[in-house]
Order: C-alpha cells, then sequence, then structure tokens
C-alpha cells in the first residue's frame, strides 16, 4: 500500500485562472507534481500532447474507462475528462505533493476517495469578470460560451462544499493567500 501523500485540489469555473495558479505552484513547490488529465476536448491554439492534458479520442478515452485507468472521469462542457489513477501512484511513490486543477465533479469524486485532500475553490469577482477571462483567454467568443456561464453559476453555488474559497480579483493577492493555506496544510499534514 502507497503511504498516503499530500493531494492538493484546485477547484473553479472555466477561465477563472486555476492553471495560472496550478503553474507557480509548481514553481515555488519543487516536491509537487502536476497530475495530468486525459480529454476529449480538441487542442486550443499553444497547447500540445501532455501540456495541459493528454488529447484522446472519444473511443480511446471510453477504452481506457472501462479498463479501470481513471480515478475520476465526467463530462464537462460535453467534453470527457479523466484523472489517471497510475500518475498520482507514481507521484506518492517518489515522495510528492499531488496538485491538479480539476472540474467539481472531479473534485468530489477525489475528496471521497482521499478524504486527506486538500481542496481549494477559486472563485471569480463576478461573473462578467469571468466572462471576459475566457473571451481574453480564447481570443474570441467560444460557441459554448453560455454553457460555460451557466455551469460556472451553478459550480460556484457548490464552493461552500470545499475546504477554502479564495477569490482571484488581484492574482499576486489570491496566489498569496492560496500559498498561506498550503504551507498551513502542509506543515499540519
Amino acid at each position: 500500500m502507497i503511504k498516503k501523500q499530500p493531494m492538493i485540489i484546485l477547484i473553479g469555473p472555466s477561465g477563472v485562472g486555476k492553471s495560472s495558479f496550478l503553474d507557480c505552484l509548481l514553481k515555488d513547490y519543487p516536491q509537487s507534481r502536476d497530475i495530468i488529465t486525459y480529454t476529449t476536448r480538441s487542442m486550443r491554439q499553444g497547447e500540445s500532447e501532455g501540456n495541459p492534458y493528454h488529447f484522446v479520442t472519444s473511443a480511446q478515452f471510453e477504452r481506457l474507462k472501462s479498463q479501470g485507468f481513471f480515478v475520476e472521469y465526467a463530462t464537462v462542457h460535453n467534453n470527457n475528462y479523466g484523472t489517471p489513477l497510475d500518475q498520482i501512484e507514481q507521484a506518492w511513490k517518489q515522495n510528492q505533493i499531488v496538485v491538479m486543477d480539476i472540474d467539481i465533479q472531479g473534485a468530489k469524486t477525489l475528496k471521497s476517495k482521499f478524504p486527506q485532500a486538500l481542496s481549494i475553490f477559486i472563485l471569480p469577482p463576478n461573473l462578467d469578470a469571468l466572462r471576459n477571462r475566457v473571451l481574453k483567454r480564447e481570443g474570441n467568443e467560444p460557441k459554448d460560451m453560455n454553457l460555460r456561464m451557466r455551469n460556472a453559476e451553478i459550480e460556484m453555488a457548490q464552493a461552500s462544499k470545499f475546504d477554502h474559497q479564495i477569490i482571484n480579483d488581484h492574482f499576486e493577492v489570491a496566489y498569496s493567500s492560496l500559498k498561506k493555506i498550503i504551507d498551513q496544510f502542509l506543515r499540519n499534514g
């Protein structure tokens, strides 16, 4: 049995800044390891295989799912996402801290399977700010923008179900709050 090392889960609606927080955490905590999610969504400009996802077809995803490859999986914005168990186990074998950004469905599943995990919900200051961030990141309005905003409202209503909530209004301030939470978690772990 693998000793359960720390797990940090960042949750929040699409476009809230989870990836930016994750990138900074990986630099500031060299003992941490990002778990690369598998997805059926199309690659965006600037992305590549393994960065930030493993991109697979729906058939490949279903095959992996049927083989028990994923510790959790969910459909988000009409695309499938799954977290591979082997990456988590490998990180723990190497005494690394598992860090991941994940959707709310996956976070609930992971929290039930790994109750020692620290869950932090990242909130936007408001929906207009979130919409603007998505537009800036995408370069234009994505076809599923209205779906994303509806899902964001539903997700944000559940933020209090997680261990901590941080409003990403000013990134540096929010990141400083995140680091304080993580430092305390690691000291007490």
